[in-house]
């Protein structure tokens, strides 16, 4: 049986195993098996079985090329959010003890701390000074 499944997979794209599209795909599928359960939203099972199915055809897939590809539009589009989502978090951390102003010149975001009053500030990539409540 073990040999059945070596021949088979041998030369499909899930004999490399699963990428992050295909295992995004799946855990995709699952919420929407859950959601679908525990709503009246019946729809969202159909959904998740389309899902499953094109993330089935992924891994049986011959075309090695394009879902390589596809992984990688995958991931450089999750590293994009992923980076917002970071960044705003920082953001909202930070706001407690800075000011983030953006400078009038060269759209630079610089941080000041609070409590200072009015200060000159100066952005550290054009040298323009501003005047600024911190």
């Amino acid at each position: 049986m073990r040999n059945f499944f070596s021949r088979f997979f041998q030369g499909r794209y899930g004999s490399y195993g699963t990428d992050k599209l295909t295992r995004f795909l799946l855990i995709l599928a699952v919420v929407n098996f859950g959601v679908s359960v525990c709503t009246p939203l019946g729809f969202l099972y159909y959904v998740g079985v389309a899902i499953l199915v094109y993330s089935f055809y992924r891994l049986l897939s011959h075309n090695i090329t394009a879902r390589y590809r596809e992984n990688e539009r995958f991931e450089s589009v999750f590293k994009k959010i992923k980076s917002l989502f970071k960044r705003t978090r920082s953001e909202f951390l930070t706001r407690k003890n800075y000011h983030i102003y953006t400078c009038p010149n060269c759209s630079q975001k610089i941080r000041i701390p609070r409590g200072k009053g009015q200060i000159i500030v100066r952005c550290p990539k054009c040298m323009t000074e501003f005047q600024k409540k911190s």
